[in-house]
């Protein structure tokens, strides 16, 4: 599947995606609670893979400016409907992803990845490029699905029949140490590592990195 079939997937699931319910609402509060620890009045933040907007509308007043990004464009209209709904100062939607990005003046604060990094193509590029797009010492705040610390047929076998045949985006398997060494070896230092889940296994670990 290319970049455009996976743009074109995300749209065409944009509104069932938008009226999905949080799987772990706890684990989500926590992780907006942590994330907001990171934050400062006067950051510059960038968020990759924003969805429909819901984690920039929750946060976008913890930072001077927010510029959150999609993929697909479709993600986008909704996310746009939102801040039309409650608008926040400083908080700006963009369809785009961080490869066709240019670094901001100075570079970001921090960046925000939730529920991204299996879902690129090339990750250790794509963390090179999120490393390029930061601030001296800034900070990249992730959590994303390991796929390869879960159940292997579902990651072997049902994910590449069903994104075949256009019933899944581009997933890439990787286990939580694997990206750790992702992470070190693209220039950054791991300062966190949490779980959050409230209920039942997560493989989704909660990762703070600074850029070297």
């Amino acid at each position: 599947m290319k970049i455009a079939n996976d743009a074109q997937f995300w749209d065409k699931s944009s509104r069932g995606y938008a009226r999905s319910a949080v799987a772990d609402p706890a684990a989500y509060e926590r992780t907006l609670r942590r994330t907001r620890d990171y934050l400062r009045a006067g950051d510059h933040l960038l968020e990759l893979g924003c969805g429909t907007g819901s984690t920039a509308l929750h946060l976008a007043d913890a930072v001077q400016t927010y510029q959150a990004t999609d993929i697909s464009p479709g993600m986008i209209a909704i996310a746009e409907e939102k801040r039309a709904l409650h608008p926040v100062p400083g908080l700006s939607f963009r369809a785009a992803t961080a490869e066709t990005l240019a670094p901001a003046a100075g570079g970001y604060d921090a960046i925000l990845g939730f529920n991204y990094l299996h879902l690129v193509r090339d990750v250790p590029a794509t963390l090179r490029h999120i490393h390029d797009l930061l601030a001296p010492e800034g900070l990249f705040i992730s959590k994303t699905a390991c796929l390869g610390d879960m159940n292997p047929l579902i990651r072997l076998v049902l994910l590449p029949i069903m994104s075949a045949i256009g019933k899944a985006p581009t997933v890439t398997a990787f286990t939580a140490q694997q990206l750790a060494q992702m992470l070190t070896a693209s220039g950054f230092d791991i300062l966190v590592t949490e779980n959050h889940a409230s209920k039942g296994k997560d493989s989704r670990p909660f990762i703070v990195a600074r850029k070297r």
